[in-house]
Parts: C-alpha cells; structure tokens; sequence
C-alpha cells in the first residue's frame, strides 16, 4: 500500500537529515569547538558505528511490538537529539545526544520497510522499498542543503532546528495517519539469525559494506572538499547538495523500478559510481562548471545506494525480511564508519584532495564480492542440476 510507503518516506527524511546534515556543517563545529575536521567527523561515524553495532540485536529484540509504536519512539528520540543539539551543548553532550537515536535508526527503516510491503504482492515490493528509501534522496534535495544554507547564512546551531522541525512532522503524521500494526505472529530468533550461515548472504553483506565504505569515504567531507579542492563557499556548497538530491529523486525512483528487474545488474551500475565519480573529480580539476556536471553525476549513481545495497542483501534472504534489512543497515553505517574514519584520516596525513581515490578502492572490493558470489550462485546451480 504507497500511503504507508510514502509515510515510512517521511520518517526517513527525519532520520537521514539528523544523521546527516551535520555533513554540510562539519568545518563550522570544528571552528566552533576548536577541534580538527577529522574529530568533528565522529558526530557523523559514532552514530553510524552504534548502529553497526547494535541494529540486528535492536531490531531482534523490538520484533515482536505494535509497529506504529516502534516508528513513533524512534522518530521522538530524533526529535530529541534535534533540539537539544541546537543549543550548541558541550561537545561530548552534543556526541552523546547524535549516539541515543542512533541504537533505533535501524530499528525505524526495518519496520518503515516492513510496512510499507505488508500488503503487497512480490513484483511490488522493491518499487515500494524504494519510495520508502526516496527519503534519502528527497532530504538530500531539502532539508539538508537548507539545513547547510541556513548554518552559511546564520550559524550551524540552526541546521539542528531544521532537524527538530522535520522530526515533529514525521512524528505527527505517524501517530494520525498511521494505524496500530501489532505484530500477528513473532518469527523465532534462532530461524532469523540462519541467514548468517548462508555464504550468499555474508557475500552479500561484504558488498553492501564495501559499497557504502566507498561512497562515504568522499561523501562525509562533501562540503571540505568543495571548499579546498574545488574552491566552492558555504553557499555553493549548499547549492550543490541540492542538485545532488534532485538528481538523486529521480536516481532512487528509477533504481526502484530496475530492482524489479534484475537486482544483481542494478546494483552493478549504481555501483560503477565508485569507481568513475573519482576519476572524473580528478579530470575536472578547478572547471566550475566540468565539477558541477561530476557532481551531478555522482548524486545520480550514489543516490539509491542503501536502497541497492538492502535489495541486494534481502535478495540472499527474502524469508527474513526485517532482520536482513537490520543486518543491511548496520553493515552499511559500519562503512559510513569506517569510510569517513578513513577519509579523515587520509585528510589530515596527505590533503583533502586525495579522498576520492579511496572511493574507487572499496569500490573495487564490492565489485570483487559480486563476482565471489555470482561464481559461487552458478556453482551451486550447475550441482543442483547434476543432482537432479
């Protein structure tokens, strides 16, 4: 059913611009508190390693509740974070207050997904998925570059206000629009968790690491490095993230529609980005106008990557729904973890400028991980076959 999609959308707007607007404003709170880029990057990897860490066993754990319940807590702990960040708290309160709702992000995206194709038959379901993850790209066409604009034009305690703001919304239209969903019938633990057993899937799962690793060992220091190696200003930079999220709007509708088709070759594509985006960061040099066609280009093929990379994974696991997706969550903030650890990293050793090349490494992994496993599909095939 598309209302409770485009209402588990919403939700994902809240969530995304809480974990990442900071993105835009990294080099103000670093200015504001004293400390190097790479140490202001923890406000984006300690939220996304406490999701790393606990999404499965969070998402085990809130499986047998009322689904509208579990969205509702999760989105007032965005809400939370939201409002008591805007007032420029003390930097380990300001850590503190972005690691609580991180222990429910993957918790709000497995139910938000769950929902959304409770009521739908299979040649639906990746086209629902990916309205619901068309949150990330639409908050990366509107909240986050206001959030960025916002900070350029006053100061960066108000991009926290467009976070809180964003989060009531999503808040309120849940509680009124979303009816109760208590859960029918409790899968058991030990029948969720088989799927780690299965080297599809765990090759699967390195992919989508891998992935998300590449693209946000660039993506997590956009704005410093505009600023540095291409000479873009706050204001650009702002401009910039939203081209990349329209772009990306259509990016995610379009991957929702080709995951229907052919998961493997979908996320293929899409994935293609990691290796060509840095390549032609590298050719644009200082030409505005070449750097503003690459980002484009970026914001085209980065766009649908969780949505790929879940996809993928439930793909190795479609009896295993929610935890899969739990599992996909964590695996990929695991690599926003270490990809922005890394970019931070090669930031401060050798220069901004080279963290691209980083992309195109991970990039190549993830590929290397698709091969493993379309080897291993086909020999399982071919004994099957022999078999029979």
């Amino acid at each position: 059913m598309k209302k409770y999609a485009y209402i588990g959308c919403l939700g994902f707007i809240a969530v995304i611009t809480t974990e990442f607007g900071v993105i835009g404003i990294l080099p103000q709170i670093a200015e504001h508190y004293k400390i190097s880029i790479d140490k202001s990057g923890y406000l984006l990897s300690a939220f996304a390693l406490i999701i790393a860490i606990t999404g499965p066993f969070m998402t085990l754990l809130t499986s047998g509740f009322d689904r509208k319940k579990i969205m509702l807590t999760a989105i007032f702990m965005f809400l939370i974070t939201g409002f008591v960040s805007s007032f420029s708290p003390p930097f380990w309160l300001l850590m503190l207050v972005r690691i609580l709702p991180a222990f429910l992000q993957p918790v709000y995206i497995a139910t938000a997904l769950s929902v959304a194709i409770s009521q739908a038959d299979q040649r639906k379901k990746n086209e629902l998925m990916g309205i619901v993850f068309n949150g990330v790209a639409i908050a990366m066409v509107t909240t986050v570059p206001f959030a960025t604009w916002i900070a350029g034009i006053a100061s960066w305690e108000y991009s926290f206000m467009i976070q809180t703001v964003v989060s009531l919304i999503a808040l309120v239209v849940i509680y009124f629009l979303l009816p109760a969903m208590p859960v029918k019938e409790k899968k058991s633990y030990g029948k969720q968790i088989r799927i780690l057993k299965q080297p599809p899937f765990i090759l699967s799962t390195l992919t989508n690491f891998f992935m998300i690793t590449a693209w946000f060992s660039t993506y997590s220091y956009f704005a410093d490095y505009l600023n540095k190696a291409k000479g873009m200003d706050t204001s650009m930079v702002s401009y910039m993230l939203l081209l990349f999220g329209i772009i990306g709007v259509f990016a995610n509708g379009l991957a929702g529609k080709m995951l229907n088709k052919n998961v493997a070759g979908t996320t293929a594509f899409f994935l293609s980005g990691t290796i060509v985006v840095p390549v032609l960061l590298y050719f644009s040099d200082g030409n505005v106008w070449a750097t503003v066609a690459v980002i484009g280009i970026w914001g085209f093929l980065y766009s649908p990557s969780f949505l790929n990379a879940s996809t993928y994974m439930i793909s190795s696991a479609p009896d295993s729904l929610e935890f899969a997706n739990s599992l996909a969550t964590s695996f990929g903030n695991l690599g926003v973890t270490v990809g922005t650890t890394i970019g931070g990293w090669v930031i401060v050793t050798e220069g901004v400028e080279y963290i691209p090349w980083i992309s195109l490494v991970f990039g190549l992994l993830a590929f290397l991980m698709m091969a493993l496993k379309g080897m291993l599909e086909k020999r399982s095939q071919v004994l099957s076959t022999c078999q029979n």
